[in-house]
């Protein structure tokens, strides 16, 4: 174990995220996400849920704030919806350590999987609530840290 990096972030997730450059996304995935057919670099984390993995690397990365959307939801497809509260949960969880982030941007389900085709990894998680992927792209570590 390290001090202050959260348990959740496995040696695998933790050099993963060491190794992202400025701009690189990642991906965190639900339990149901296609990780392996979609990436290249998946990582598991199962039993551990996005708000969880969320917190953990946002104590240990920044998102991208020369970029408008550095954070990226699926939308609902059409006739479905998602439980408010998801975005809510997240959103604290990015002002908690990044309160300047822009409001969080949401694409449709086939733009996000081709966006997540490109990221540097995905992390499949534990979640299971629809609508709970997003995607974080690095930003460059501010010199006031």
């Amino acid at each position: 174990m390290l001090i202050n990096i959260s348990p959740v972030i496995s040696p695998d997730l933790l050099y993963a995220l060491a190794s992202m450059g400025h701009g690189d996304e990642i991906v965190l995935a639900d339990a149901f996400y296609p990780g392996s057919t979609m990436s290249s670099r998946c990582i598991r984390a199962d039993g551990v849920k996005v708000p969880d993995l969320l917190d953990g690397i946002l104590r240990l990365m920044n998102p991208d704030d020369f970029v408008k959307d550095p954070v990226t939801m699926m939308s609902p497809v059409p006739g479905d919806s998602a439980d408010p509260n998801i975005e809510k949960k997240y959103r604290e969880i990015i002002d908690k350590y990044w309160p300047d982030t822009p409001p969080i941007n949401f694409i449709d389900r086939f733009e996000f999987y081709e966006r997540a085709k490109k990221a540097y990894a995905v992390v499949v998680s534990g979640e299971t609530v629809k609508y709970g992927c997003v995607i974080i792209k690095k930003g460059v570590i501010p010199v006031n840290i």
